[in-house]
Formats: C-alpha cells, sequence, structure tokens
C-alpha cells in the first residue's frame, strides 16, 4: 500500500512540475494576497506585523483550495480517476499519495509565504523548529481533509464553486491553531505555540482515519 501510495504522489507531482501551476499561478496569487494587505495597511506597520500569522494562513486557504481543486479536476477530465478505479491500487493508497502530494506543495508555498511575511511585514523568525512543525502538521490536516472533500466533489457539476464552500468552514480551527502556532513563532505571542502544534497533530491524525475510510465510498458516488 505504502509503494502505491508514493506512485499516486509522484504521478501528481510530477503533473504539477510539468504544468508548473503552483509555481507560475498560485504561489504569485499567495505572494499577492501579502502584498495587498501590505498596502492596505502600510499606514499601521504594527497592525500588519502583528496580523502576518493570519496572512499567511489567509495565503494558504486561498492556494489550497486552488490546489486541491486542481488535483481532482485534471483526473476527472481525462478519465485518470476511472482508470485508477478499475487499478489494484486501493482506495486507501490512493487517498494518502494524493494527500502527501497535496500537503508537499502546500508546505512549499507556505515557506515562501513566510518568506513574503518576513520581507513585506518586518516580520522576525524567533523559533524556526515551530514555525517548521506548525506548517508540516496544519498543512497535512489541510491536504487530508482537502483530498476527502476533494473526491465528495467529483460528481458535482459545479463542484468549482462548491468546494470552497464546503471546504472553508471545515479547515477553519486548522486555520486558527495554525496561526495561533505561527504567533509564537514569529515572537508575536508568548503562549505555549507546541499546544497548538499538538491540535494540529491530533486534527491531521483525524482526517487521515476519516479519509481512509471514507475515501473509497466517495469515489464510487463520483
Amino acid at each position: 500500500m505504502i509503494r502505491d501510495a508514493l506512485l499516486i504522489a509522484r504521478k501528481d507531482l510530477l503533473i504539477e512540475w510539468r504544468s508548473r501551476v503552483t509555481i507560475n499561478q498560485v504561489a504569485p496569487l499567495g505572494l499577492l494576497i501579502l502584498i495587498v494587505f501590505a498596502f492596505a495597511f502600510d499606514a499601521n506597520r504594527n497592525l500588519l506585523t502583528k496580523g502576518a500569522p493570519g496572512l499567511v494562513w489567509v495565503g494558504v486557504l486561498f492556494a489550497g483550495v486552488l490546489t486541491v481543486q486542481r488535483s481532482f479536476t485534471i483526473e476527472s477530465a481525462d478519465g485518470i480517476t476511472d482508470a485508477l478505479r478499475l487499478s489494484s491500487i486501493s482506495p486507501v493508497a490512493m487517498f494518502l499519495g494524493k494527500a502527501a502530494a497535496v500537503g508537499l506543495q502546500l508546505f512549499v508555498l507556505e515557506i515562501v509565504l513566510v518568506g513574503g511575511a518576513v520581507v513585506f511585514f518586518d516580520s522576525r523568525i524567533g523559533d524556526p523548529v515551530l514555525l517548521i512543525a506548525a506548517a508540516v502538521t496544519g498543512t497535512g490536516g489541510f491536504s487530508a481533509i482537502g483530498c476527502i472533500y476533494g473526491a465528495m466533489s467529483l460528481g458535482v457539476r459545479v463542484r468549482e464553486t462548491l468546494l470552497p464552500l464546503l471546504l472553508i468552514p471545515v479547515v477553519a480551527p486548522i486555520l486558527l491553531a495554525g496561526t495561533r502556532a505561527f504567533e509564537r513563532a514569529l515572537d508575536i505571542s508568548t503562549q505555549a505555540g507546541w499546544n497548538w502544534v499538538g491540535l494540529l497533530g491530533v486534527m491531521w491524525g483525524v482526517y487521515l482515519a476519516v479519509g481512509t475510510l471514507a475515501f473509497g465510498p466517495l469515489l464510487e458516488d463520483g
């Protein structure tokens, strides 16, 4: 199963590497969000610096929805999803592979956005280990729940508009916990950031468990 999951992840990453959509479109969109807020709050740099963690996760939210949507739309349009269903690859391996590919893309994007926050918002990284741990667990949970709802929206004609409506309320706890952890990592808050990382890890584990159980039936319904 692990081998099949790695094959699925490799396939998705190769598709992305050849199309360069994340590099050429999604990443610039995330940075553009930061730049817009930098201009909007330029008169109050202190407020901008304090809001940097939340703005980074807002960028991750928009980029994550686009990445999940693209991951499933390409395969559905080309009939790849149906071919994978008929193959010997289990739905669990498909779910884990797609979640890993989406999570890796979002993690790289999140590092880019943190760099943008340092440049545009005068943020300072005080605890890089906490920052990386929060980014890994946060994007892991986001990608897991995103793949669940991505499979759920496969058979819906209006999935381009339905997926954000379904996904945003569910990932709100991840955005909140990730923001609180980033506030500590960027020396904005003195609260215990590792508690929030632990919560992100729990949510990641729950979403992975739900996905392994539900992904197969969701694909059949789609």
